[in-house]
C-alpha cells in the first residue's frame, strides 16, 4: 500500500483525528473513499476508450508497457530473438583482459592448453635484466 508501513499508517490516522476530530472524521474518510473511487471509474474509461479507439491491432496493448523499465523488460530481456544471450555467453572476459595486458606489456600473446589462443595468466612474468628498459607501446601513449 504505497510502501506505508503500520507505524506510519498509525501516525496518520492519529494526525486525521487530531486534525478532523472525532466528529467529523468518518464524513471525510467516506468523501475520501469516494473521491478515489471515482478517480479509479474515470481512469479505467478513459483505458478502454483509448483501447477501443486504437482499434484490434492494439488488443494487448497494456499501459503498463508505457513504464520504461517494463517496456525494457518485457520486450528485450524476456524475448532472445536478438541474440543476447548467445553474445553474452560468447565474451570471454578473461582472454581478452590477457590480449590487452599483453599488448600494453609488449608481450606476444602465447596459446595456453586450457584455453583457445589466450595466453597463461598463470605463468610468472619475466624480469628485466639491470638496464633494460620496459616495453614501449607507441599506441598506449
Amino acid at each position: 500500500m504505497l510502501d506505508i508501513g503500520l507505524p506510519e499508517l498509525i501516525a496518520l490516522v492519529v494526525l486525521a483525528l487530531l486534525i478532523f476530530g472525532p466528529d467529523k472524521l468518518p464524513k471525510v474518510i467516506q468523501d475520501m473513499s469516494r473521491t478515489l473511487r471515482k478517480i479509479r471509474q474515470f481512469s479505467e474509461s478513459a483505458k478502454e476508450d483509448i483501447r477501443s479507439e486504437l482499434g484490434p491491432e492494439f488488443k494487448d496493448f497494456e499501459f503498463e508497457d508505457l513504464n520504461p523499465k517494463t517496456f525494457v523488460r518485457k520486450h528485450v530481456l524476456d524475448k532472445d530473438e536478438l541474440g543476447l544471450k548467445e553474445i553474452r555467453n560468447g565474451f570471454d572476459l578473461k582472454s581478452e583482459m590477457a590480449e590487452v595486458t599483453d599488448a600494453v606489456n609488449g608481450r606476444d600473446p602465447e596459446p595456453a592448453p586450457h584455453s583457445a589462443g589466450g595466453p597463461d595468466l598463470l605463468k610468472k612474468k619475466e624480469r628485466l635484466q639491470p638496464g633494460e628498459r620496459p616495453p614501449f607501446d607507441s599506441d598506449a601513449t
